[in-house]
């Protein structure tokens, strides 16, 4: 008795149609996380509410400096004192000049609070100060009032 078959055996073959949609969604995946991550908020803090306002355009590696209703200021979700804050943004401005900085403030935060964090940037030579607002209480959005270098003395 002769078992053999005269039938070839065929090769393994890669499906690439399945690799392709892995790939894609992994793509999706990671383009939208990256451009969450420019978005550093803090959950904790209610923003005022500005009828004038404009739908900020994020530069990479921004500045988002948070500063809650008890004054306590917070980058990237770490708290920093005074002085760490000022050796940060003294790092910042002599690497790049003229590299923007976006406060967001509580809406209950003490205005001695927020002075204290714009004269940190300005002693570190930091003069493109944002101010994060809501348009409205309803919809959520955060926009931004720009202050130009020239109105902060």
């Amino acid at each position: 008795m002769k078992f053999s078959s005269n039938k070839k055996a065929e090769l393994p073959s890669f499906q690439i149609t399945s690799m392709m949609d892995v790939v894609f969604l992994l793509l999706c995946f990671f383009v939208t996380t990256s451009v969450f991550s420019q978005w550093e908020y803090e959950v904790d803090i209610a923003l005022p509410t500005a009828e004038t306002g404009t739908m900020p355009e994020r530069l990479p590696g921004e500045i988002i400096i948070n500063i809650d209703k008890d004054g306590v200021i917070t980058i990237n979700q770490v708290v920093y004192t005074e002085e760490m804050l000022l050796n940060t943004c003294r790092k910042l401005s002599s690497i790049y000049k003229g590299h923007p900085v976006v406060v967001r403030a509580d809406k209950e935060t003490d205005y001695a609070d927020v002075l204290n964090v714009i004269d940190i940037c300005r002693q570190a030579d930091i003069w493109q100060i944002s101010f994060a607002t809501d348009m409205n209480a309803d919809n959520g959005a955060s926009y931004e009032a720009d202050v130009a270098p020239t109105e902060i003395k």
